[in-house]
């Protein structure tokens, strides 16, 4: 029997705040002598609200207020109340999330709808989202290639890397549309990012707040963004200011690119012209016709992307309820866990070895980080089919040293994996960690890059624990 929800998703950017209802369809997909399962079997965007610039009350403090007022605003232009809403998601993203209020204004708009998935993306999660919104996952899964996406927002460009459909890295540089404001009134110049006076020193440019904008000028900083941008690509040799620009990390510099999307409120410009270059009090049409006019798109082919300023959440959280596997780990004192963001391993991360999928925990696990701090993941694994004792003791080795940040956060251990092999796993991690640790070790799940998961207090005499997967629902 097919049931359909409602769903919502807002995010609350650099530069932009935005809605987006969605029907979202659910199902029972297993025979009538199975454990059900209810899978997402289909979804639909029903309303997109108008894109409103973030309000702030200072360049540290988002008005929360404001933004409340902006969402609940939009639910009655919907004809949506908050009890029609069944499940979603908020996401701060870009130079928004760092602002001191950013969770308070989170947890504030929970409250519009029930079960929501909040989250403060970082800029290599909010890179993942932002890809897949645009679709890149699906043209280098569909045809067996590497894509490269560029959601260039306000703050912040972020970029991901696909292989064969899977996220392969991540980047995230200090460029984007409102690092340069300009009021449309006086045509003076407001506000520019340290980063980016910097950046016109480097190219010669005598550039300051209170100054007329002038367009020879600027035009030459936000070239000076496109190169910078080439560079990440590897399409020019890295510079120090390259170096400078980068928000947390680059790209790895041995890719070979098939294909490139772009996605952000920038995005929309690189095809589109537009004679008033100031229009929104900003540099984001010159930075977008900037990159129209460089190297990128002659060197990569370009290719269209699902969404643009809407890629970052097109949809919201929607669930999907399953039930783990029945031979599983857990230390029943810390459930329930909720809204648990994942980290998907990948088949070459599982597969090229256990030293590599060691560094690949390692690495990952940054994605999730704020502002330099580790929050609690789940790591999700295929696993193998059929180990010996021997390869359940080099995987397990292997885990928790990939997690050490985590563990010395006193973080539990939540391994999630495809293959039945999670009793023999969690147990024997919890052995090799000297029962000093809590673990969560749970089997028959398969979940993705960006999900997030709720996990129950056992059921069954214990026998098994149900898991709720939060999807953010893209439109693709």
């Amino acid at each position: 029997m097919k049931e359909d929800i409602l769903s919502v998703g807002i995010d609350i950017g650099t530069s932009t705040t935005q809605l987006v209802f969605s029907r979202i369809s659910i199902e029972n997909t297993a025979s009538s002598f199975s454990i059900p399962r209810i899978k997402i079997v289909d979804k639909q965007v029903i309303y997109r609200s108008n894109i409103y610039f973030t309000p702030l009350i200072s360049n540290k403090t988002i008005n929360g207020m404001k933004v409340r007022e902006i969402i609940e605003k939009e639910y009655a232009f919907a004809g949506v109340k908050p009890s029609d809403v069944k499940t979603g998601a908020v996401i701060i993203t870009g130079e928004t999330a760092r602002k001191e209020n950013a969770n308070e204004v989170l947890q504030t708009l929970s409250g519009l709808a029930g079960d929501f998935v909040v989250a403060t993306a970082g800029p290599d999660l909010e890179s993942i989202i932002a890809g897949k919104g645009a679709g890149a996952d699906l043209i280098s899964k569909k045809e067996g290639c590497t894509v490269v996406n560029l959601d260039i927002g306000g703050g912040t460009t972020n970029l991901s890397v696909f292989r064969d459909g899977e996220v392969a890295d991540t980047g995230c540089l200090d460029i984007g549309g409102r690092l340069i404001k300009i009021d449309k009134t006086t045509n003076r110049i407001t506000y520019i990012a340290s980063k980016i006076k910097e950046l016109a020193k480097t190219e010669g440019i005598n550039i300051d707040e209170g100054q007329i904008a002038e367009k020879h000028k600027l035009k030459r900083v936000t070239q000076g963004m496109v190169r910078l941008l080439e560079e990440s690509l590897n399409l020019r040799i890295r510079t120090e200011m390259y170096e400078r620009i980068i928000t947390n990390k680059g790209l790895r510099d041995d890719y070979s690119i098939d294909f490139i999307t772009f996605s952000g409120g920038v995005a929309d410009y690189i095809n589109i012209d537009e004679d008033d270059v100031f229009k929104f009090g900003d540099i984001g049409v010159m930075l977008g016709q900037c990159i129209r006019n460089s190297s990128i798109g002659r060197q990569i082919k370009v290719r269209e992307s699902i969404e643009t300023i809407r890629a970052t959440v097109v949809g919201a959280g929607s669930h999907t309820t399953d039930i783990s596997g029945s031979t599983i780990t857990y230390s029943e004192e810390i459930l329930p866990i909720m809204n648990l963001p994942i980290l998907k391993l990948s088949n070459e991360d599982e597969n090229n070895g256990l030293t590599v999928l060691e560094n690949s925990l390692k690495e990952k696990l940054k994605w999730f980080d704020v502002d330099n701090e580790s929050q609690q993941v789940g790591i999700a694994l295929k696993g193998p089919k059929n180990p010996t004792f021997t390869d359940i003791q080099e995987l397990s080795q292997s885990v928790i040293k990939g997690i050490d940040a985590q563990l010395k956060k006193d973080y539990p251990v939540i391994l999630i994996l495809e293959n039945d092999i999670a009793k023999v796993v969690g147990q024997t991690i919890y052995k090799q960690l000297k029962f000093k640790k809590k673990v969560i070790c749970i089997d028959s799940i398969k979940v993705e890059n960006g999900d997030y998961m709720d996990i129950g207090k056992p059921l069954v005499n214990g026998r098994v624990v149900p898991v709720v997967i939060k999807t953010l629902v893209f439109n693709s």
